[in-house]
């Protein structure tokens, strides 16, 4: 059974305009012990789905979906304090924002601790002190050099990259079954964000924690992910095992995405410009009938104003009319 099963999933927010589909129909499993990236251009409404897994929505959020279950319950038919429960216990989400999402005016050491579920076996007049050196020991782990001055220091007086290790810090302190990391390695050095996904690795290796990396870029991912999805403009473009995403791209912009990533293997010509698609990303309030890439699709045809429907082959999905690297038949649509 997955960890996560969300099927058909359709956010509406209700704005001035009027109603936008911000997300339609995107579909996502993640089993127990993966790590599953969510790959996609600013807009493409990556965050807005994993706030909708947390139940973190707005007064203006519409939020429909044919299936949305967490380890065998519905999170549609949860109360809001059963909701409440499983966050930071069961799913923690490392936000993008880290300094937003940190309170001004309180300590590190005092939200972290209030986030810190207290060791039951320790005895209980020595608990406050246990959970205190448990929170030193993981700003250790996430490359805070002086974790115990750190803790007396407001939100306010650190820089955004020491916010965010954190906000990491307080999201795997509890060993949660799905840690959700929205751009987790945001506003750091190479040399510690290659530290924050070793210590992600090892919760998954270790623990068995699941992990859904939500970033943009995709030549990190690939090394980190054993399962890619590609989204553009709320609509899932591609989804399956990272290798054979890489090795046969299926859908024209997931195609479009690797061709971007530097190659070092090969000589280029200085300042050569990389293969892009033509155009760029659809407003909200002005989106394409059918495919939303469709505009700027190097293979569109007349039929790709009809929505294509999401296309199982094996442990591949993936949304297009015209496929690369795959024949379909066009009598019934079925793979061939």
């Amino acid at each position: 059974m997955p960890l996560l099963d969300i099927r058909n999933l359709t956010i509406e927010l209700n704005t001035d305009s009027g109603i936008v589909k911000v997300l339609e129909k995107v579909s996502l499993t993640l089993n127990s012990g993966e790590i599953h990236g969510l790959v996609g251009e600013s807009g493409s409404g990556r965050t807005l789905l994993a706030k909708a897994v947390l139940g973190v929505l707005g007064s203006h959020w519409r939020v429909r979906a044919d299936r949305m279950m967490w380890d065998g319950q519905s999170l549609l038919d949860m109360k809001p304090k059963q909701r409440r429960s499983i966050m930071g216990s069961e799913i923690a989400m490392i936000f993008q924002d880290p300094v937003g999402s940190l309170d001004p005016v309180r300590t590190i050491g005092s939200q972290l601790t209030e986030a810190m579920v207290p060791n039951k076996k320790v005895p209980f007049w020595r608990r406050d002190k246990d959970t205190e050196l448990n929170a030193q020991k993981w700003l250790h782990k996430v490359g805070i050099k002086h974790p115990k001055k750190l803790m007396s220091c407001f939100p306010w007086e650190l820089s955004d990259g020491e916010c965010q290790k954190v906000m990491i810090a307080m999201a795997v302190s509890n060993y949660p079954k799905l840690i959700i990391a929205d751009e987790p390695t945001n506003s750091m050095e190479v040399s510690t964000q290659a530290q924050i996904f070793r210590l992600l690795s090892q919760l998954n290796q270790l623990q068995n924690v699941s992990i859904l990396v939500i970033s943009h870029e995709l030549e990190t991912l690939t090394k980190w992910c054993n399962k890619l999805t590609v989204l553009y403009s709320g609509q899932i473009m591609e989804s399956g095992p990272t290798s054979a995403i890489i090795a046969k791209p299926y859908h024209p912009y997931t195609y479009a995405l690797l061709k971007n990533l530097p190659e070092h293997t090969s000589k280029m010509r200085h300042k050569s410009l990389l293969p892009s698609l033509p155009g760029s990303s659809a407003s909200v309030h002005h989106l394409p009938a059918g495919c939303r890439l469709g505009p700027r699709c190097p293979e569109a045809e007349r039929k790709c104003v009809q929505q294509p429907s999401l296309v199982h082959e094996k442990d591949r999905y993936f949304a297009c009319h015209f496929p690369l690297n795959n024949e379909r038949d066009e009598d019934d649509g079925t793979i061939t």
